[in-house]
């Protein structure tokens, strides 16, 4: 039984798309600044940038394939296209930031002389573009995992930014060109951080964990409780994509019901799944059935 909903939002796939012309730009200056200037924390900012464009390339596929129709060859549809994209994006966006560290390191091992200006007017660049690439995606990233997973990468983008801009006055007017290093370091490290609550997450759903809010035992409790039925077992609670989660169990009733009389018990089912936010699931009917009973099934088949 199910009373779920079809959603696209092309607003979603205008910004994406105008987000990507953006950090094409700033890729392709940060890294031409970045060779003539002789910093790697500019190097770093337009290999960020590069896989913002990526990450929004992955956002953008996704958002259109999540809006075809479902058929028989996908009778989910492209569902998960999203949570793939949001996965694929966070676990990019660490190991980019891990070799970034290690290229910083060594850089405050053996500074080198860079050029001020250059650092300042591309990194002045990149804030501004990136900052309007971060407002552009910000609304859909409220109920959106991929555009979330999206907005992040741009919003710490422009943080990176903001530490190279710094950075740059430090080594024009203070040579400080150890700072280059460090600046890298803390981003890269406030990547990781960032990165790891939407890899955690769109994890949980690829593997069809439980959600975190959810108490399969007191679903089960309140199923089991209605008028006919003597137990709920064999049960299964994931979510799909990032709004729809689903519901399956073998149910055993104290009778053996007619057709009509089982849906006026599925109703009931309904109503105590909807408490929960649940509204897609699918119920195995059994009577005097000798299978095990136990909540979850830890028999191999």
């Amino acid at each position: 039984m199910s009373n779920d909903h079809y959603h696209h939002h092309p607003a979603n796939s205008k910004s994406l798309i105008f987000s990507i012309i953006l950090n094409v730009a700033i890729t392709v200056a940060q890294i031409i600044g970045g060779l003539v200037s002789g910093s790697m924390a500019l190097l770093s900012d337009a290999a960020h940038n590069f896989s913002d464009v990526l990450a929004l390339l992955f956002s953008y596929i996704a958002d259109k394939l999540s809006g075809r129709k479902r058929t028989l060859r996908q009778t989910f549809g492209y569902k998960r296209a999203g949570i793939f994209a949001a996965f694929t994006n966070s676990a990019t966006l660490m190991i980019v930031a891990s070799i970034l560290v290690d290229q910083a390191i060594d850089r405050l091992m053996h500074p080198k002389p860079i050029e001020g200006n250059i650092v300042i007017y591309l990194a002045a660049v990149g804030i501004i573009f990136n900052g309007i690439s971060a407002l552009l995606v910000k609304k859909g990233a409220e109920t959106d995992t991929n555009m979330r997973s999206a907005y992040l990468h741009l919003f710490t983008d422009m943080l990176t930014s903001i530490g190279v801009f710094i950075g740059g006055f430090a080594i024009k007017y203070l040579d400080w060109y150890w700072i280059d290093g460090v600046i890298t370091i803390a981003i890269s490290i406030y990547l990781i951080f960032s990165s790891w609550g939407i890899f955690y997450s769109s994890l949980r759903i690829f593997m069809q964990f439980t959600p975190l809010h959810i108490n399969i035992e007191d679903i089960a409790a309140k199923i089991a409780s209605l008028e006919g039925v003597k137990n709920i077992h064999h049960v299964h609670v994931w979510k799909l994509d990032d709004h729809e989660m689903m519901f399956e169990a073998h149910m055993d009733l104290k009778e053996d019901f007619t057709i009509s009389s089982f849906e006026q018990i599925l109703e009931k089912v309904d109503d105590v799944l909807d408490e929960f936010n649940i509204h897609h699931f699918n119920i195995q009917p059994e009577w005097e059935r000798a299978d095990e009973k136990s909540l979850i099934n830890n028999l191999d088949h």
